[in-house]
This record gives C-alpha cells, sequence and structure tokens, in this order.
C-alpha cells in the first residue's frame, strides 16, 4: 500500500528522496531503477498508459514511489491511493532541462535497450513532451505546466513542494517522522548516471 507518492519529473533530485524515504522507513520505494530489476514492469507501465492500470500489481510490496514512471500518473495515483501523501520535487528548469539532455533524453536510443523498455518510455515519458524531448523552451514549458498542475489537483495539507537541497527538516516534518542525524542522501549524479548507462537494461 503506497503512503507516499512522488510526483516530480525524473532529475529532480528523486533517486536521492528515494533512499531518502527508505531510511526514514517509507519503503521499498519504486523508483525507474526499479524497472530495469523487473523484466515484466515496463509492459506494465505500457498498459497503465494505454489506460488499464493495474497498481495494486505494479507496487506490490512497495511503501512509496517517486519519479518516472509513476510521476506521470500521479493524479491517478492520489486517487487510488487517498490516504497516501504527495511530493513534488523541484529544482531551476533549465538545471533541470540541462541535466535531462546529459541523462536520461538522450539524443538516440542507447545500444541493448530492450524494445519493451523503448516501447514504455515512448509512451509515458516521450509522449507527455509530444516527443520534443530536446526542444529546450516546449520541455520546459512542460515541466512548469505539470508542476502548476501538480499543485492545483493535490489538496495544500496532502502536498509537499520539495527541493532536496532543503534537507530532512520539511521532509521529516510533512511526513511526521524524526529527522535522522546522518546527512540526507546525495545520489544520481551525471556522472554516476553515466556509469550506469554504460551497462543496458536487462532483456
Amino acid at each position: 500500500m503506497l503512503e507516499v507518492i512522488g510526483a516530480g519529473f525524473g532529475r529532480t533530485g528523486t533517486l536521492s528522496l528515494k533512499l531518502a524515504l527508505e531510511q526514514l522507513g517509507f519503503g521499498p520505494c519504486y523508483h525507474m531503477v526499479e524497472v530495469f530489476k523487473n523484466p515484466q514492469a515496463p509492459r506494465w507501465w505500457s498498459e497503465a498508459a494505454d489506460g488499464r492500470a493495474d497498481w495494486p500489481k505494479v507496487f506490490a510490496g512497495y511503501a512509496a514511489t517517486v519519479d518516472w514512471p509513476g510521476a506521470t500518473f500521479y493524479a491517478q495515483l492520489s486517487r487510488a491511493y487517498p490516504d497516501a501523501k504527495v511530493i513534488l520535487t523541484e529544482r531551476d528548469p533549465n538545471e533541470w532541462f540541462d541535466s535531462t539532455q546529459a541523462t536520461i533524453f538522450p539524443a538516440s536510443i542507447p545500444p541493448g535497450t530492450p524494445p519493451a523498455f523503448q516501447e514504455m518510455f515512448d509512451k509515458v515519458i516521450r509522449r507527455l513532451f509530444d516527443d520534443r524531448l530536446r526542444d529546450r523552451e516546449h520541455a520546459i514549458a512542460v515541466f512548469n505546466r505539470h508542476n502548476a498542475d501538480v499543485r492545483k489537483t493535490i489538496p495544500r495539507d496532502r502536498l509537499l513542494v520539495y527541493e532536496v537541497a532543503q534537507g530532512w527538516a520539511p521532509l521529516c516534518r510533512f511526513l511526521d517522522v524524526a529527522v535522522p542525524t546522518t546527512p540526507m542522501p546525495k545520489a544520481n549524479t551525471r556522472e554516476e548516471f553515466g556509469r550506469r548507462r554504460a551497462s543496458p537494461p536487462p532483456p
């Protein structure tokens, strides 16, 4: 049963948030990295994009979700799990765009990408941007519109608008848990992403 739903796009600190949530007891937390671990997952997300979502199957065993693919479906998920809290991760729009171009929005499909994963990416992410992933003005407009829509859709008492650079305090206050004594996790820098990309997703 999901307790936390991440509505922020990828490259807004979502992997750091995943690790933070798991440290706070809201785990396991779903993230795009989970899709790579389960050969069936891309098909499930393609079905969701086609209007045939089976959320209990997708999130079996998970207490939270952040990043894509889930962020595309935040509104549906907020209705399916009405008691879950919603976190919108944000960052400077231009920095966000530059980060996507260096990582998750490549100019070409990486060699070895399974067809099912490519289909999921096309339906869940590329469609969201009208197939204009490398158009700065358009992509940033989609990013800003999404963030505005989240604010309009989710009641204030259920939503945290958050930048991971803010650290533990606002996150823990929102989730009503104690602040850890350890530093806030920081993960998935461009360099780390590049090293992972050298290893293609499993078939």
